[in-house]
């Protein structure tokens, strides 16, 4: 099953592999944490390698990600632009100048994002490799609306959606990116 702490080994063959991070805009104590999740793809299925979240500061946060990036040889790093523009860009960029990095925008509500994410669980399509206690809370304890935003669940949910774009066959625009050179365009699941 997807999603029950057991040792689940991914494919030797992922096709892709992105880290996701959906930034705070601080480390202060009652600051939301930075999600750092790192997923990658083998034909139809997910399989999610780890989960490196925290309430960090942006350079470490940065340093965390390209760190990621490097020990799972992954295609790009993701980050989530909403409420930090340019300083999320700029903060890859000062850790990591030529790293592959994607700004995506989030244009819908996470409850509306995260569903068709959601359904790929149902579907036995996702596979945690190793157990991720706090993802896997936050996946089960969230309620849209109320409390703390997810961030892991957030992070999560960027980098699945990367790397099913076309696949997930659910309409809608749930999520935008724009590309370092501002060339913006809407993703459809």
């Amino acid at each position: 099953h997807p999603v029950t702490g057991e040792e689940v080994a991914p494919s030797d063959r992922l096709n892709r592999v992105v880290v996701a991070i959906d930034p705070a805009g601080s480390a202060a104590k009652r600051s939301d944490e930075t999600g750092i999740v790192v997923v990658g793809r083998s034909g139809e299925d997910l399989y999610v390698l780890a989960d490196l979240s925290g309430r960090l500061s942006p350079d470490a946060w940065a340093r965390r990600a390209v760190a990621a990036y490097e020990e799972h040889k992954a295609d790009r790093i993701l980050g989530e632009t909403n409420f930090g523009g340019e300083m999320v860009v700029h903060t890859i960029r000062t850790v990591a100048p030529g790293i592959p990095f994607k700004a995506v925008h989030a244009s819908r509500g996470k409850a509306v994002r995260a569903e068709p994410v959601a359904a790929l669980y149902e579907q036995g399509k996702v596979w945690h490799c190793g157990t991720f206690s706090a993802l896997e809370e936050q996946m089960c304890v969230w309620v849209p609306g109320e409390g703390q935003s997810p961030d892991r669940v957030d992070a999560l949910v960027f980098a699945a959606t990367e790397l099913m774009v076309g696949r997930l066959g659910a309409p809608g625009a749930i999520v935008g990116e724009r590309s370092e050179q501002s060339a913006a365009r809407t993703l459809g699941w």
